[in-house]
């Protein structure tokens, strides 16, 4: 069982949420709602969870096809539904940016099989009805 704890820490939205091995996250809400930009808003954070989930399945699905990944970048770009409480992520697009000695099909099956088949991330979006789609590019390492 997983166990997270969260205090408030700052202003009235600004929390610091940690695990059981003491690494800490802060947390805010946005501006608008009455956050100081104390911390990432929590929503926001869901992403960057799709983020790390995928990005260790890919680096870990390329090393045992021996790639030679150099340097690894994502960026993830989502929009949430307009109009409803509560307002769900919607479309989800993630581009992977690998660098180094790395077959391009093998970098497109290594995201596949992350996003529809490993990443819990990617499957709880979806569950909630996020449409995930992906765009890999794989670069040699000395374009970085």
């Amino acid at each position: 069982m997983a166990t997270i704890n969260l205090e408030r820490v700052h202003g009235d939205f600004g929390f610091a949420a940690s695990d059981e091995n003491g690494h800490t996250v802060q947390m805010d809400s946005s501006p608008e709602s009455g956050g100081q930009n104390f911390g990432v808003r929590p929503m926001q954070m869901l992403l960057m969870g799709l983020g790390g989930c995928s990005a260790i399945d890919v680096i870990t699905i390329l090393k045992k096809q021996r790639q030679d990944v150099k340097d690894y970048k994502m960026v993830i770009n989502g929009d949430r539904e307009a109009g409803v409480e509560p307002s769900l992520w919607k479309d989800v697009t993630i581009e992977f940016h690998l660098y180094g000695d790395i077959d391009p099909d093998k970098a497109s099956r290594a995201v596949d099989l992350s996003v529809n088949k490993y990443c819990s991330v990617a499957s709880t979006l979806e569950r909630a009805g996020a449409a995930i789609k992906t765009q890999v590019f794989v670069h040699p390492a000395e374009t970085k």
